[in-house]
């Protein structure tokens, strides 16, 4: 069974095995049995004392019930939207979804692939950087080590043909609803559809997987288990995932140092 199912795929199987033994009396020897293969499949974890540490930031265990998607050899189920460092670091998301509002800066591409320790997706083009200039960023993120360049909703047909005819690595074409202009730019070269239609993400997933049923779709978790687990069901391949600001984690530790009586300052400067 291990090697015919995916481990996503067992896990949804003990899950549907223990409701049926909760609700109709089955027996609980195959949940056994898929327990004990679930727990094979997981890979032993190692962490540092300091680097994942109670504080690290972990992605919802909710995505991994998705397929994935396979770039270069790398399955990435998870991707942080961030350019913070810090949280790209300190979190345990399979890529990097760099997306800024404003045009891409080959500086700041090559500082989040040096760092981030993992694959690094980052725009390219949209509403602020179009044309010549969006094939050229896309062409200088390639050679700096991207795994693949992201193109806006707002980005042409052309934009996207040329972009995608200049790199070999691949163009994902964010989408916020569905038809067949979309249609045209996911044909003029677009891999992957990223799909971020806030509430309406599931059911964009859904139309964007019964035209193409073979693309790669990532898209947007939502705010809570439920919308990640709607959004899986709908199609997606992957999840993107947005972490807490470092505002917020520095408030919160902040505050326990205060009802603790601790210094309230960061480690940075104590």
């Amino acid at each position: 069974m291990k090697n015919k199912l995916g481990l996503h795929k067992l896990r949804a199987l003990k899950g549907k095995r223990a409701h049926d033994a909760e609700h109709q009396g089955a027996s609980s020897a195959e949940i056994t049995h898929l327990e004990a293969i679930v727990t094979r499949c997981d890979p032993k974890a190692i962490d540092g004392a300091y680097r994942h540490a109670p504080a690290a930031l972990h992605i919802p265990s909710q995505i991994d019930a998705c397929p994935g998607i396979s770039f270069f050899g790398r399955r990435v189920k998870s991707l942080v939207f961030s350019t913070d460092l810090a949280i790209i670091c300190n979190c345990d998301a399979d890529a990097v979804f760099a997306v800024y509002p404003f045009t891409c800066q080959p500086v700041i591409t090559q500082a989040l692939v040096n760092a981030a320790g993992r694959p690094v997706f980052t725009g390219v083009a949209g509403t602020t950087t179009t044309g010549a200039r969006s094939a050229a960023m896309a062409v200088q993120s390639e050679m700096q080590g991207a795994f693949g360049v992201i193109v806006n909703s707002p980005t042409s047909i052309d934009d996207v043909h040329a972009i995608s005819s200049s790199i070999d690595i691949p163009v994902i074409l964010t989408v916020v609803t569905f038809d067949e202009l979309i249609a045209t730019k996911i044909m003029a070269g677009a891999r992957v559809v990223n799909v971020a239609a806030g509430r309406d993400t599931p059911s964009v997933v859904e139309a964007v997987r019964a035209r193409f049923p073979e693309l790669p779709i990532i898209a947007s978790g939502g705010k809570d288990a439920a919308s990640i687990k709607s959004t899986i069901d709908a199609g997606a391949d992957a999840i993107t995932w947005v972490p807490p600001t470092m505002q917020q984690l520095q408030r919160e530790l902040m505050d326990v140092n205060r009802a603790a009586g601790q210094p309230s300052e960061p480690d940075a400067v104590a």
